[in-house]
């Protein structure tokens, strides 16, 4: 089996990677296990002067690594630069911060005798998706490592390119070898993996029915999993909201990495009293973003990034319509080559749509009514996914209030988008996965919590 990489913005063929035989996979397990003996009996230092290292290696090639992204994914050439800058930050932050997280505790009430240790598990599986291909590798990859385990990386098809430039980066970061090895296998062939003794955890960024089956791969194996799956965040604009702010900052949310975000504003519920204003200005927002060549650093929206996921982002879109919505902009396949969607924006759309409930992944802004901020909270938490959510209100008490107490979705924002950072921890709830990354919780997500007692 080959596995293809084209570049979105032409439909042309890049790369064409042979799969992994049963035998390549078995040594590619036994190097990174091997590895990962000596890695774990590294000082914690001298994991972290690596993490530092690599750090400065993403930086240095970072307009390489940018290019490639934005050749096997479409994004934009300004978001894929940023996108390794962040990468190059989480790596940065555990290796000056992780150290302490690290170090023994003892919780309040224990015995003084007794510490709380985080101790490496060993090999981990990351099943990682394509939309941001590297930054999605390194915010576990990052802490993984400052524990002392190694990685299996099973990446996206299509970014076969990103995935082999992440194992090469830690070999020219100086890192160890065999601390990470990169799988190009079928779907069907994780589950052996996720038994196999040698893997100890698992860790998914994907769709809410690759979750389901990874989740069950790994209870069956007993191996702890931390799935970060589907999103359909939802933001409410309040009747005393800036909606020149809101709808600046939604169009934004909703159009960045064209769209193809677990976390992008998909759902914006908005109270009857500033209906029709607020969607006036999102719509003047949207029309100023055009798509265009993602090489270019002016162009803020790329083509999507395959054309199977256009032509079910123009599916449910149609379905939306036929089904009441109100189509105020976009919504058409324009000519020509590569995979580009316009930014779109749907109205009206009520319970029983399926872009009420579904998500889309692309650059479709779903406008909700609600009669009032009661009604409105309802619609917010009125869906299957609790990944990210949102309120805009000049009251920013109250907008504090239904963020913490109101909104169920592990992350939650006032005046703002949710966005991830390696300071604090990321993930969701609901049928947009379990556990967290990134922060203190993200790397205790990838440890062995050990309890040693010494009298």
């Amino acid at each position: 089996m080959s596995f293809v990489s084209r570049n979105p913005a032409t439909g042309n063929v890049l790369t064409r990677y042979r799969g992994h035989t049963p035998n390549q996979v078995e040594t590619a397990l036994a190097q990174v296990h091997d590895a990962g003996l000596a890695w774990r009996e590294l000082p914690v230092a001298s994991r972290a002067a690596h993490l530092s290292a690599l750090a400065d290696r993403l930086l240095h090639e970072g307009d390489a690594l940018a290019a490639l992204v934005t050749a096997e994914m479409g994004k934009p050439r300004r978001e894929a630069r940023t996108e390794i800058e962040k990468c190059a930050a989480a790596c940065a932050y555990y290796a000056e911060h992780g150290p302490r997280f690290l170090r023994p505790t003892r919780p309040p009430g224990a015995p003084a005798h007794s510490r709380v240790h985080l101790a490496p598990l060993g090999v981990g599986l990351h099943i990682m998706p394509w939309n941001f291909p590297f930054w999605q590798v390194f915010r576990a990859l990052a802490p993984s490592l400052l524990l002392g385990n190694t990685a299996l990386l099973k990446h996206a098809s299509n970014v076969g390119g990103c995935a082999l430039a992440i194992e090469g980066l830690l070999t020219r970061a100086g890192l160890p070898h065999g601390l990470l090895r990169t799988l190009f296998i079928k779907p069907g062939t994780v589950g052996a993996l996720i038994a196999d003794a040698r893997v100890r955890f698992i860790t998914l960024t994907g769709s809410t029915a690759a979750g389901q089956k990874v989740g069950a791969l790994a209870g069956a194996a007993l191996k702890p999993c931390v799935l970060e799956l589907g999103g359909a965040d939802s933001y409410l604009i309040l009747a005393d909201a800036d909606l020149d702010h809101a709808a600046t900052t939604l169009a934004q949310a909703r159009l960045i990495n064209g769209g193809q975000s677990c976390i992008s504003a998909k759902r914006l519920i908005v109270v009857e009293a500033v209906r029709e204003a607020f969607a006036r200005k999102l719509v003047a927002a949207f029309r100023r973003v055009r798509p265009g060549d993602p090489r270019r650093a002016t162009t803020r929206l790329g083509p999507m990034a395959r054309p199977d996921l256009r032509r079910e982002l123009h599916a449910q879109v149609t379905a939306a319509v036929r089904a009441g919505a109100r189509l105020l902009l976009g919504g058409k396949i324009p000519a020509g080559p590569g995979y580009f969607y316009p930014p779109t924006v749907l109205a009206e759309v009520q319970p029983g749509s399926p872009a009420y409930a579904e998500e889309l992944f692309g650059p479709v802004a779903v406008i909700i009514p609600a009669a009032d901020e009661a009604e409105a909270i309802a619609r917010a938490n009125d869906t299957p996914y609790g990944l990210g959510a949102g309120v805009f209100t000049r009251d920013r008490r109250r907008g504090a209030e239904i963020a913490r107490h109101e909104l169920d979705a592990g992350m939650a924002c006032v005046n703002d988008f949710v966005r991830s950072s390696p300071q604090l921890p990321f993930g969701g709830t609901k049928q947009s996965g379990y556990g967290r990354e990134l922060g203190g919780d993200g790397l205790r997500a990838l440890a062995n919590i050990k309890t040693v007692s010494v009298r």
